[in-house]
């Protein structure tokens, strides 16, 4: 009994340590323990927390799952203080953007020899893209979320809006623009319309407006094939003169992410954005909710079919839709974790990715999926979607912005800064009337070459 006693107890010193160290490794016997900090990626992932790890150590008998939750608002925060301490989780959910940000930092691992051929072939190219800076590849995406419009059907058929075809070929923002200003006043059923348009647009929702239709305006990143500065250009000179158009018109209401949504259950406007493919199971479910009256809907909220709309393009450019895609990224600690530790990294990032796994997740965010795998287990999960959004999504999809894993890490960082010090900041000002687009055009244009220099800026 002591030598038993003695030999778990070593066990479990031996995992400690391990743990300690940054990454959990391999074991004499052969056994592993890989750590993921996770947030409720949807709305039931946490309470199945139990359910992944005990499915994982089925499949991989010698491998251990240990899950720590975290929520959205902290789970950065948590995540870098971790790494500052040198014992960062071995996986972490986080968006694309930030892979630069953890490459740049050293403390991002690279996956590309541990990942088997079946592994990569699984997943389609364009959102794993996503997850690949410069030759690496540093995790795997759980889904590709693209970020459009969502507008009330109703509005849409009383203002005559053939938004089926715009469904599923896009369209322009001067067409935008008249349905927004014409649906001011609409009065449907059981609401009226107060604005064409609510954006959230405070906090860290700033520069989704800049992005997004940015995007569309022929940037498609903020930096071109030749790694210049994309934001220098006119075409972003013209997304801000959009946003005074909107604003000029009196549709378009500055709000949170939280108003903006309530406010469009509530039938105050035609469209909202950002739009997102989960927020038709949500309008539907408030729908339930008013007609068997529990009482517990969003306040003053009114029976709502949401319907995904494409942004518009502007500049006569391409359609290439702002995406996000999230995923289960690697780290390392103060020490290279050893071979045999990285590969099980990648089979725990593999699972929860892809198969059952990938595909709960996406019925109940209303994703697409995108792995093969994913698509085999979709029948045990099946979710109701209306036809037309989903052919909309899978336009949305069809004309997505490509990743670019070929930008430097330091150039991206660059960016980052000029985004969060001058871009955001200037942008409240113009929403605020203190600033016209031009003055913002300017200052975002003299920052960006003091960075840069005017060889690195695209200046037309």
């Amino acid at each position: 009994m002591k030598r038993i006693l003695c030999s778990c107890l070593l066990l479990s010193l031996v995992m400690f340590m391990a743990f300690a160290s940054g990454s959990s490794e391999a074991v004499d016997d052969g056994t592993d323990t890989i750590t993921a900090l996770l947030p409720p990626i949807s709305n039931q992932f946490l309470s199945r927390i139990d359910e992944v790890e005990a499915a994982f150590h089925e499949k991989y008998p010698d491998l251990y799952l240990e899950i720590e939750a975290a929520s959205w608002d902290d789970r950065i925060e948590k995540l870098d203080t971790m790494i500052n301490a040198g014992t960062p989780p071995d996986i972490a959910f986080l968006g694309s953007e930030y892979v630069s940000k953890y490459v740049d930092m050293g403390v991002a691992l690279d996956l590309t020899n541990f990942l088997t051929e079946d592994m990569i072939s699984d997943f389609q190219e364009a959102p794993l893209n996503y997850m690949r800076n410069g030759d690496g590849i540093y995790g795997l995406p759980a889904y590709m979320e693209i970020h459009g419009l969502g507008a009330n059907k109703e509005y849409l058929e009383l203002l005559g809006v053939d938004y089926k075809t715009i469904q599923t070929s896009g369209w322009e923002f001067g067409e935008f623009l008249d349905v927004v200003s014409r649906g001011v006043g609409v009065k449907g059923k059981n609401s009226e319309a107060e604005y064409g348009l609510i954006w959230a647009t405070t906090g860290s929702t700033t520069k989704n407006f800049i992005e997004i239709f940015g995007k569309n305006a022929g940037m498609p990143s903020e930096f071109d094939e030749n790694h210049k500065y994309t934001y220098t250009s006119t075409k972003f000179l013209e997304v801000l003169r959009a946003a005074e158009k909107l604003m000029d018109n009196g549709a378009f209401m500055n709000a949170s992410a939280g108003e903006r949504w309530n406010m469009f259950l509530s039938g105050d406007t035609v469209f909202t954005g950002k739009g997102l493919a989960n927020f038709e199971n949500n309008a539907a479910l408030n729908n339930e909710k008013i007609l068997a009256g529990t009482g517990d809907q969003v306040a003053d909220s009114v029976l709502v079919d949401y319907v995904v709309m494409p942004v518009p393009t502007l500049n006569g450019a391409d359609p290439a839709y702002y995406c996000v895609v999230d995923g289960y990224l690697a780290f390392r600690g103060r020490e290279m974790p050893s071979d045999e530790h990285i590969s099980n990294v990648a089979k725990a990032i593999y699972f929860l990715a892809s198969g059952s796994n990938a595909a709960q997740i996406n019925s109940e965010l209303f994703a697409v999926n995108i792995t093969n795998s994913a698509n085999e287990a979709a029948a045990e999960y099946p979710y109701e979607r209306d036809a037309d959004n989903y052919a909309a999504n899978m336009y949305l999809m069809a004309h997505a912005a490509p990743a670019r894993p070929d930008i430097p890490a330091e150039l991206s960082a660059e960016a980052t800064k000029i985004m969060d010090t001058v871009i955001i900041p200037s942008f409240q000002a113009l929403l605020a009337r203190e600033m016209t687009a031009e003055e913002m055009f300017e200052t975002v244009r003299s920052e960006a070459i003091a960075r840069f220099g005017e060889d690195g800026c695209v200046l037309d």
